[in-house]
Formats: structure tokens, C-alpha cells, sequence
């Protein structure tokens, strides 16, 4: 029971992290077996280093926990933020890590670098050349915050916590049981102040009608005029698309934001001169820690605790010695 529970949790982590990045390809990689002694960790416990894996080249190194958080912070979150936010970031990241290092103790690695599945990782070498003439101010102040909050874990009933993120909310994030089911009472909506000012909140689409049918062939009997395709629409109260009628057909707007490449599954959706066009509110699944959300409330005076307790319900920040 206890493999099957594990297994599931890694499945549902597959559609997790998507907020600054493009989508790819994934495939199943047999991951090699690897000379560094794994640790079985089962509470909230200090992690000095990590075995992540390189899911382009399959190798496992063994990391240190700061030299992780840096790569998982220049790669996930812009490095003009806040300091306050970019400090939720990296305990997010570190609590993230230490969730599935723990749901892991059957693999050789801890955690990998494939943003669909667990975090986004880069080097410091490419983090050198992304930020170009800014590198050495964003490295120095990624190092002053990771420093200052270095071995802060989110916690609750003292294990670290599923700390997931997302770049953009709709105004609310959303309820984790509406978008992979499962149900972790610190996951639940609550108001992401500022992502409607973002300058990001809002994308927009355009699908000619032969491109839309075509997508949606497998999935849909088309009849009628391209005009009474559409129907109803259902949301959740955050506002993401459960599903939407099309052709009567039940569609989950989280497919069709995988069919068509969305930036979320909170849209709208009109036939107008051939055209099948999108409106798109905010960016990524929504649940959990808004990157956008973050960064504004540090512009109005709130710390990194304040910031993670107001995404991760009933938790503790806490510093594990």
C-alpha cells in the first residue's frame, strides 16, 4: 500500500511545476544506479546535500543543498524580485526537495531536473550566461538570500510539505483536489494579491477552425456550424476551466490547455471569422505559491513567512537544526 501510495503521488507530481519555462517532451529513462549512499528520510530533517539527476544524460551527482537551491531559484523565479520573495522561493524549493527526496527512498536519486515532475535546475555556468552583464549582482543576491534562510522548511505535522508553485494565479490560486485531486489541507485557494496587475496575466489565442478540429478529432464527434461548437462552461470557484461542453462533448479544461498549449486552464473561448480565439487568464496550474503573487506582496512590506503562510495554509516555517 504503501508503494502504490508513493507511486501515485509521483504520477500527480508529473503536472506540477510549469510557471517560467516551455513545455517538452518527456520520456521514461531508465535512471542508472549510482555510487553515493542514499539516506531514508521519513520527518522534516536537515538535507545537506541531494542526488539529482540529469534526466538529459541519466547521471546522478550528489549536490549540496545550497548549490541546489541556487540552481532551482535562477532557474525558476526572475532575479530582479524582491529579496523577500526570492527568499519564499528558495525555502519552497528546498521544502519541495525534501518532499521528494522522501517520497523517493525506492529510486538512487533524490530528485530530478525536469520541471514537469519536480523543479527546474540550472548551473551556475548557466545562470552566468542567462543573466549576462546583471550575473554577478543576481549572484551575489541569490547567495544573500539563500544564506539568510538557509535549513527553513515549510512543515506540517512535521514533515516537509508538497510546496509547489506557479508563476501567475487568476486572482486566486487554486484548490489543490481541483486540479490533480488530490486533497492536502495546505493547498487550498486563497487571494494571490497583485497577479492582475502583472503584465503577464493575460495571453491570448488564436485557432483557425480546420487547426482546432483537427486537435480535437480524437476527442470530439464535430457536427453543426463552427458557431454551436461551443457550450456550456463549468469552473471552479478560483476560476479555471473543470470542463467545457463542445460538440456536447465534456472536455477538461485541463486538456485543452495541453492540446493547445495554454498558459492555463482558466480561459475563454470565442468563434469569431474562421477562428476559434482564446483569452487566458493568468500562468500556470495555480496552486500553491504565486512567484507574481510573492513579489508584490514583498513590494508591500512583507517578509518571506508572511508571504509562505499565506500560501501554504496551516503550516509552520521553521528553521530544523
Amino acid at each position: 500500500m504503501k508503494k502504490l501510495f508513493s507511486f501515485a503521488v509521483i504520477i500527480l507530481c508529473t503536472l506540477l511545476l510549469l510557471p517560467l519555462t516551455a513545455l517538452k517532451n518527456t520520456s521514461n529513462k531508465a535512471i542508472p544506479t549510482v555510487s553515493p549512499t542514499k539516506d531514508v528520510v521519513n520527518t522534516a530533517e536537515k538535507q545537506e546535500t541531494f542526488l539529482l539527476c540529469n534526466t538529459s544524460t541519466n547521471n546522478v551527482a550528489e549536490i549540496s543543498t545550497e548549490e541546489y537551491i541556487f540552481g532551482v531559484v535562477a532557474a525558476e523565479m526572475p532575479a530582479l524580485y524582491e529579496e523577500e520573495a526570492l527568499k519564499a522561493q528558495a525555502v519552497a524549493a528546498y521544502t519541495f526537495a525534501c518532499y521528494r527526496k522522501n517520497k523517493n527512498t525506492d529510486k538512487d536519486y533524490d530528485i530530478t531536473d525536469d520541471h514537469l515532475s519536480d523543479q527546474s535546475f540550472i548551473t551556475l555556468e548557466e545562470a552566468t550566461a542567462r543573466w549576462g552583464d546583471n550575473a554577478q549582482l543576481y549572484t551575489e543576491k541569490i547567495n544573500k538570500v539563500i544564506s539568510e534562510v538557509q535549513d527553513y522548511m515549510i512543515t506540517y505535522n512535521n514533515e516537509p510539505i508538497l510546496a509547489v508553485y506557479h508563476a501567475i494565479s487568476f486572482g486566486n490560486t487554486e484548490d489543490s483536489k481541483n486540479v490533480w485531486g488530490g486533497d492536502y489541507p495546505y493547498l487550498k485557494s486563497v487571494e494571490s494579491y497583485g497577479d492582475k496587475l502583472s503584465d503577464g496575466y493575460i495571453s491570448t489565442l488564436s485557432v483557425p477552425e480546420e487547426k482546432f478540429k483537427e486537435t480535437l478529432n480524437s476527442k470530439i464527434e464535430f457536427k453543426g456550424s463552427p458557431q454551436d461548437f461551443l457550450g456550456e462552461i463549468n469552473r471552479t470557484q478560483a476560476g479555471g476551466v473543470k470542463h467545457i461542453k463542445i460538440c456536447g462533448s465534456k472536455i477538461t479544461g485541463s486538456l485543452i490547455r495541453e492540446l493547445f498549449g495554454l498558459r492555463s486552464s482558466n480561459f475563454e473561448v470565442e468563434y469569431k471569422d474562421g477562428n476559434f480565439n482564446f483569452t487566458v487568464y493568468g500562468y500556470g496550474h495555480a496552486v500553491g505559491l504565486s512567484q507574481n503573487g510573492a513579489d508584490y506582496m514583498a513590494k508591500q512590506g512583507s517578509d518571506f513567512k508572511e508571504i509562505l503562510n499565506h500560501y501554504y495554509k496551516n503550516c509552520k516555517i521553521e528553521k530544523i537544526q
